[in-house]
């Protein structure tokens, strides 16, 4: 039986994300909802993104996270705009938190808006933010509505991958099997490998917003 009290908040929230996915299309933003268990590197993967793009876009953070603001001071130390947002335990952003630290920017000088969301593939995947629809091999067959839903898959830390038992195209698999169109990045921000792929894909989403 459906909670009548949960249908309402998901309803609530699904019209204010309405309402984001209008502003950030009107002005050309490329918005992306990070959402990954904690401990898989999405703040590592941007501090690299926000380096080694940062003369090609204009990049902001909306960092979420359930105290201190260690991951924006970190963003920020790479010169793009962040803004944290602290759940105080709750196990994910939704879109009346995002639309409060819209505030904080000039959405007229923003290309790509990152959202950082808390560290957790559950809760996050039922509250659409109005972004562009983005662990063990099993994770996409665990938490599927999450891979369903995204655009791209990135697999940080293949460094790591001769001393873990993580097998890449198992995860591959199960991905594509919920989501065929999958974007699918195998990177290491420790080594570099990999990003060029995703900077690539980046760079092309921003560019289709601009022109939509």
């Amino acid at each position: 039986m459906e909670i009548p009290v949960i249908r309402n908040v998901l309803e609530a929230n699904g019209k204010l994300a309405a309402s984001l996915k209008d502003q950030f299309a009107k002005h050309g933003i490329l918005a992306l909802n990070l959402i990954s268990s904690p401990g898989a590197g999405k703040t590592s993967l941007l501090e690299r993104t926000l380096t080694d793009l940062a003369s090609e876009f204009r990049m902001a953070v909306i960092e979420g996270d359930l105290q201190t603001d260690n991951d924006a001071r970190r963003v920020a130390a790479t010169g793009a705009k962040a803004v944290q947002i602290n759940t105080d335990g709750g196990c994910h952003l939704d879109s009346n938190l995002v639309m409060e630290a819209l505030g904080a920017f000039d959405l007229n000088e923003i290309d790509i808006l990152f959202i950082e969301n808390v560290g957790n593939l559950v809760c996050p995947a039922d509250f659409y933010l109005g972004e562009s629809v983005t662990e063990g091999d099993d994770k996409p067959e665990k938490y599927p509505l999450l891979f369903n839903r995204a655009s791209a898959m990135v697999l940080n830390k293949i460094d790591l991958l001769p001393y873990v038992d993580f097998d890449v195209e198992v995860a591959a698999r199960h991905a594509r099997h919920l989501n065929a169109d999958l974007a699918l990045f195998e990177v290491s921000c420790r080594t570099g490998e990999g990003l060029e792929k995703w900077y690539s894909w980046l760079r092309q989403a921003a560019k289709a917003k601009k022109g939509a």
